[in-house]
């Protein structure tokens, strides 16, 4: 079986994607709306059929991708039943099985965080996806959207604790870099829930925790509650961040490909940074891209609808990185640098215009 656990830094959330190297039949757990990209990419370039998009719970620190997902490959979303998420196509209760291939995973209800939380288990009782009801070394809180200490602690001992000691636990989050646990070291480590710990000395621990307010919660749970499409006051829907096939580079850079820019005209702004003379010079500019120098961006955009598809652009890619991120960091949603500017738009033969902007 493939597996690959991928990572969302803003939310230290993991996103799992499972799949049956023969039939090429996928499942992606909680991923995150922000990396679809990142993972829809990975699904393609592999030649998977993505089948599934399995939310742990109704989550209130991200927005999940799935309803992106859904859109652009074709997946079905799976929620629990308990969740009161009607926008699923699967609506999953314990015992439940979700097949991919020859693989399937069993859907326990292991509520206390919240009460749709569901845990998935592959059929082998190899892996376990705990979602946020059993972190490494620590639990899900139970202080908000339906929670309740004493349900989760039974959760953990009735639906997860009885796994095998071997089995893999692989969590929703870790804030501290680690990727994996084990049934055996919960049970024996975890100081809110392992060892001799009793439910009231897990109630009593989760009382005195005192955390903040989630600071995404009234974003991401009106938004989850639709799959991840979320909704504007007007009832249109809100822009995602998904809308290219956007890589990051080493430093950051979120980049598309001129084949992209080419193959899609009119979807989306086209911004040239670079000087007036180079706009006209022997390079030329893509037809349509408005020039504004990189000097003058950060006044001009001010105004500008952060919700609103750019492409940035200039002789290399360099200055056009550079204003990919200034805008990134004043709000902008949907933000790409064309890889190689004009020079590598001009290797390829691709039109150029040269007329004053």
């Amino acid at each position: 079986m493939f597996f690959r656990q991928l990572f969302d830094n803003e939310t230290s959330t993991y996103t799992y994607i499972l799949a049956d190297t023969e039939s090429k039949e996928a499942v992606i757990i909680d991923p995150v709306r922000d990396q679809v990209e990142r993972d829809a990419g990975l699904i393609e370039e592999l030649g998977f059929k993505l089948l599934y998009s399995l939310d742990t719970h109704v989550h209130a620190d991200h927005v999940t991708g799935a309803g992106v997902l859904r859109t652009r490959l074709g997946c079905k979303t799976v929620l629990s039943k308990d969740g009161g998420a009607a926008c699923a196509d699967v609506l999953a209760g314990d015992g439940d099985t979700i097949r991919f291939g020859k693989y399937a995973l069993e859907v326990r209800s292991t509520p206390g965080h919240t009460n749709g939380c569901v845990t998935y288990v592959t059929n082998d009782q190899k892996m376990v996806f705990t979602g946020d009801a059993l972190l490494i070394r620590g639990t899900g809180r139970t202080d908000f959207q339906q929670g309740d200490s004493r349900k989760l602690y039974n959760s953990i001992k009735d639906k997860i604790f009885t796994l095998p000691d071997d089995t893999v636990i692989y969590p929703g989050h870790d804030y501290k870099g680690r990727m994996s646990s084990t049934v055996w070291e919960e049970k024996s480590f975890n100081p809110r829930v392992g060892g001799e710990k009793t439910e009231d000395d897990f109630v009593k621990i989760m009382n005195e925790l005192k955390l903040a307010y989630p600071k995404k919660i009234d974003e991401a749970l009106p938004a989850n509650l639709k799959c991840g499409v979320a909704e504007t006051v007007t009832g249109e829907p809100k822009p995602e961040k998904a809308w290219a096939p956007i890589a990051r580079t080493a430093t950051g850079i979120p980049e598309v490909m001129p084949e992209f820019v080419a193959s899609h005209p009119g979807e989306f702004r086209m911004i040239d940074v670079r000087e007036p003379h180079e706009y006209v010079s022997e390079l030329g500019h893509v037809e349509g891209a408005e020039l504004v120098p990189l000097d003058t961006l950060q006044h001009a955009a001010h105004g500008w609808d952060r919700h609103e598809p750019l492409v940035v652009i200039c002789r290399s890619g360099g200055r056009s990185g550079k204003a990919a991120q200034l805008l990134e960091h004043m709000g902008f949603q949907r933000i790409a640098s064309m890889a190689g500017g004009m020079l590598l738009w001009n290797q390829e033969s691709r039109p150029v215009a040269r007329t004053a902007a």
